[in-house]
């Protein structure tokens, strides 16, 4: 080997020159993108980089790495090029077809698990479910639940049925093919999810590369001013629901006090508007508060 020869990639290499190239692109959380890109090229494990840092990495397994690095750079976002993404406690399977699941949507799920007990039964809908995450996450977090998810997309329920599947949840479950909740009889569920689209329809262009362009804009467009799917949702939530059920809706960050009104408009009572972690406004329910309700025990 010559004196000039580059020497070969090893774990910290490849991690830190994937990282240094996501910096200097804009990337958000570049340390975390490499690392992911890295585990999925190599095979290595979190502590692999830790406690092995100077192993050497194969060519194949460079070159695979290098180009998941050059997808990263294009904007594409990790989960569309991995294939799979983190929610709550599990992991999904993503497609073009379906919505990337995102941080923000488990404040959902807060509100869910403080609504019910671990061990109570109970019947749900998730309205416009996607890849099952928000219906798949709740039936692993609450054993006595039972779920329908709903999806006018044939291939968004494909994927949907897929991660329950592999999450071994199918038997609790139901995908259906059909608009929100049409369909359904009246005073049918116990609690009613739904994260809709909710962004205007012009605001989708100024979107990051990263939704824009390989997140389904059916996925995004809440029409003119964004809110056209609550207009929709609310009086239909409400007839679905039995009475004393409970609703939960992801919402975008300045449209709590509208989708409160829409909702206090089709007749429910103490609704609130719930923050994530990040202090903005995310979900509308007239369920518990994250904030100040405690997860019940028994």
């Amino acid at each position: 080997m010559s004196e000039n020869a580059p020497a070969a990639p090893t774990l910290l290499t490849a991690w830190k020159g994937a990282q240094a190239q996501f910096k200097a692109a804009g990337i958000d959380s570049p340390s975390i993108d490499a690392r992911l890109l890295l585990e999925a090229a190599t095979g290595a494990g979190r502590v692999d980089i830790l406690t092995d840092p100077y192993r050497v990495i194969d060519a194949d397994k460079f070159a695979a790495m290098e180009a998941m690095v050059a997808r990263r750079l294009k904007r594409e976002p990790v989960s569309r090029i991995l294939g799979r993404k983190g929610f709550w406690k599990i992991m999904l399977n993503v497609t073009p077809d379906v919505l990337s699941p995102r941080p923000d949507t488990e404040t959902l799920l807060d509100v869910i698990v403080r609504t019910y007990a671990p061990q109570r039964a109970f019947d749900f809908i998730d309205l416009g479910t996607g890849s099952g995450a928000i219906l798949l996450a709740t039936l692993m977090e609450r054993p006595g639940a039972r779920g329908v998810g709903t999806d006018i997309s044939t291939e968004a329920l494909a994927v949907a049925r897929e991660n329950a599947a592999n999450l071994d949840l199918n038997d609790r479950c139901t995908f259906i093919r059909t608009e929100w909740a049409a369909g359904f009889a009246d005073d049918s569920f116990d609690l009613v999810v739904s994260n809709p689209p909710y962004i205007p329809t012009a605001d989708i262009a100024g979107l990051d590369p990263e939704v824009r362009e390989h997140d389904p804009h059916l996925a995004l467009d809440g029409g003119p001013d964004g809110l056209q799917p609550y207009r929709d949702l609310a009086p239909e939530i409400a007839r679905i629901l039995r009475p004393e059920g409970v609703f939960a809706v992801e919402i975008g960050w300045d449209q709590g006090e509208a989708v409160k009104a829409l909702f206090e408009a089709a007749g429910f009572t103490g609704v609130k508007v719930v923050k994530d972690l990040g202090e903005r406004d995310r979900v509308v329910t007239n369920g518990p508060d994250p904030r100040v309700d405690p997860i019940p025990e028994a």
